[in-house]
């Protein structure tokens, strides 16, 4: 197995290079998907978090109403640390579970993390194996641009979000490699089959053995 960790600033176009390793055949595993798998209403995180943040966390439909979670935790550095403490520990099982699964095989395993460079940028030791960081960089400009369009986002919520994040430099200078997203869907294609070339070439990963 190969792990790579891919990250990218929000509006950077992140999803789309997984896209595009997996359409290669390279396992994506995404921690935002599982998160969503785990906050089924029938699962006990659902539960544990509408337990804390209250009954308008739920949508008319039953289900999770994340747009509600996130306008609580985006400026409440408690109500954040709350929600990792609900989410993080049965999110990084089910991470490890599925690593260990690709352990011992030669697949190109892309980990998509979403707090992976500000993990790495505050020093903290890897959670789980890899072999190296692919960072997806894009002008911050583009990125609102994208967000605006794509996602429906006001601009100055989106340019609220990036700032709140790392920065480009910051994201940048924790990369093993840079996939430039500048461009259009030709050049991010290009750019995207240079990256699976390098990582494919990496030594092999560690299976994980502690989170």
């Amino acid at each position: 197995m190969i792990a790579v960790g891919l990250t990218g600033g929000i509006g950077s176009g992140k999803s789309t290079v997984a896209t595009g390793f997996v359409q290669r055949g390279a396992a994506l595993i995404d921690a935002d998907a599982i998160v969503r798998e785990l906050q089924d209403p029938a699962d006990e995180v659902f539960a544990e978090m509408v337990a804390r943040f209250g009954d308008h966390i739920v949508a008319a439909d039953g289900t999770l109403d994340r747009a509600a979670v996130a306008s609580i935790v985006f400026n409440d550095a408690e109500a954040l640390a709350d929600l990792n403490a609900i989410t993080h520990p049965p999110v990084g099982r089910e991470i490890r579970r599925r690593l260990d699964e690709l352990a011992g095989t030669d697949r190109l395993v892309v980990l998509d993390i979403p707090l992976l460079a500000e993990g790495l940028a505050k020093g903290r030791p890897a959670r789980y194996p890899t072999s190296g960081i692919i960072v997806v960089d894009t002008p911050t400009e583009l990125a609102v641009e994208r967000l605006v369009m794509s996602r429906g986002f006001a601009a100055a919520d989106a340019r609220a979000r990036i700032a709140a994040q790392l920065s480009r430099s910051e994201r940048r200078a924790l990369a093993d490699w840079v996939i430039d997203n500048s461009g259009g869907l030709a050049e991010l294609e290009a750019a995207v089959g240079a990256a699976f070339e390098w990582a494919g070439a990496l030594p092999h990963s560690e299976p994980t053995t502690h989170g």
